[in-house]
């Protein structure tokens, strides 16, 4: 399989409307559009019957005791775990685009809706809904795509991993309300092909300026 996208290329810096937070020079953040980028995905296996899309970012702190902490930078050498951007699954075999837009195009406080999505497909919670869980103003559960909101403060620039999953089954067996791990464990056993796409993003301002452009 091969994964695209017109919005970035692969290994390159993907351009603020993406993300769900954008850098402010006066308060470090500020909310950013939040737009789902274009993916397109070709070469299927021939008995492709579904798709599963996760976006995930492998690069967030292990810790949280310096994140987006005055007068501190997050260490490089800090242990990273993963954190869920995007997990859409059943999307039908003959369908092998989405459009800038077609599942984001804002941040939603409290989250977007869900399970439920167009094109008779579901999303599942983003890792979004475990960050906001104590935020008065910003709690709730965030179903489908929210993008790049990395600390501002940290040494490293954060990679998001695009993964388009080509499974042998329409559906996959999760009910309700799910995450991302439970999607990776439901696929075991199914894939038949995959491809990815990895966009560069950063909120800290001493290493934004050498990456645009």
């Amino acid at each position: 399989m091969k994964l695209s996208s017109h919005s970035f290329a692969d290994q390159a810096w993907i351009p603020e409307q993406f993300a769900f937070g954008k850098i402010d020079p006066q308060s470090h953040v500020a909310l950013s559009e939040n737009i789902n980028p274009h993916l397109l995905w070709e070469q299927a296996p021939a008995h492709t019957k579904s798709f599963v899309v996760i976006c995930h970012d492998p690069d967030v702190p292990s810790k949280a005791d310096d994140v987006n902490q005055e007068g501190r930078e997050i260490p490089e050498d800090l242990a990273r775990i993963d954190f869920f951007h995007w997990v859409l699954v059943d999307m039908p075999a003959d369908k092998t685009e989405i459009a800038e837009g077609e599942y984001s195009c804002e941040v939603t406080p409290r989250g977007k809706g869900g399970p439920l999505a167009p094109h008779d497909t579901r999303q599942g919670v983003n890792d979004y809904t475990n960050w906001f869980a104590t935020d008065h103003d910003m709690s709730g559960d965030y179903f489908g795509y929210d993008g790049p909101c990395p600390p501002w403060n940290d040494s490293i620039l954060h990679r998001y991993v695009f993964t388009v999953y080509a499974l042998d089954i329409e559906k996959l067996p999760l009910e309700g309300k799910f995450n991302g791990q439970q999607v990776l464990e439901a696929m075991d056993g199914h894939v038949l092909d995959k491809a990815s796409l990895t966009g560069i993003y950063t909120l800290n301002q001493r290493l934004a300026p050498a990456q645009v452009g």
